[in-house]
């Protein structure tokens, strides 16, 4: 894809699963790759793979949580790079995600932890982020969000009101910098087959969820990594504000 070849590219949660994917993805197009996570051995295995791929990539140790640390993180980046030119914010708790019932029963210290990872954390990241794009005369950023933020369910209320908040955080970036050349977007999968749901999920659930979608399979990371690159990307220049799904047509809207 065009414009991603020594760009330097920040992955905020890319130890494992979709942003691992989209980390080695973005290597892959010749971008210098920064993996930033909590689980600092998973970072640094995705940036070893990276590597060992013959692209760039370097493992940093942050905790979306907190602010000093997301801000540590921004600036480490441009310490060792010179600069920042897009950042794909994936991070999520999937621990909390799993206690995640519904808005009588659930625990409040799950409900407090899904907003300050999947939300907080995010727009920590973005605040940091934005003045270093700025500073490059524009960037992109690319949030994970999901389908859960249109669909409705019965369960999980916190990580859904989480996603919905983060395509409105996508679209104010996009409102406040667009004409200064900064472009946000989301992109909002359907159910992921990464290693760890593989290994998770029920063949009956599996099954049951794909009658649900308009493809004859279930998604892969690289359906996902593959969007998230070209929205980083050159290519993808004229789209702003966007909430795109790869969804397998689960969603349509």
């Amino acid at each position: 894809m065009e414009g991603l070849k020594d760009k330097v590219v920040l992955v905020a949660g890319a130890a494992t699963g979709l942003g691992a994917a989209s980390a080695r993805r973005l290597a892959q197009e010749g971008a210098k790759t920064v993996v930033g996570d909590l689980n600092l051995a998973g970072a640094e295995q995705t940036a070893a793979e990276i590597r060992d791929a013959g692209g760039q990539a370097i493992a940093v140790h942050f905790d979306i949580s907190d602010d000093a640390s997301a801000k540590e993180l921004v600036a480490s980046v441009v310490r060792t790079h010179g600069g920042l030119d897009a950042v794909h914010i994936n991070a999520g708790d999937m621990g909390a995600v799993r206690k995640d019932t519904d808005v009588v029963d659930i625990d409040l210290e799950i409900w407090d932890r899904t907003v300050a990872v999947n939300l907080r954390g995010h727009m920590l990241v973005t605040r940091h982020a934005v003045p270093e794009l700025l500073a490059r005369g524009g960037g992109a950023i690319v949030y994970t969000s999901s389908i859960a933020s249109f669909t409705g369910e019965s369960k999980r209320p916190a990580y859904s009101v989480t996603k919905a908040g983060i395509n409105a955080l996508a679209r104010h970036v996009a409102s406040r910098w667009g004409k200064d050349g900064i472009r946000a977007n989301a992109v909002a999968p359907g159910l992921i087959l990464t290693p760890e749901i593989r290994e998770g999920a029920a063949p009956d659930m599996l099954a049951a969820m794909l009658t649900r979608t308009r493809s004859p399979r279930h998604g892969e990371a690289g359906d996902v990594s593959s969007m998230v690159a070209y929205l980083l990307s050159d290519e993808g220049a004229w789209i702003n504000g966007q909430v795109v799904n790869v969804d397998g047509g689960t969603v349509m809207r």
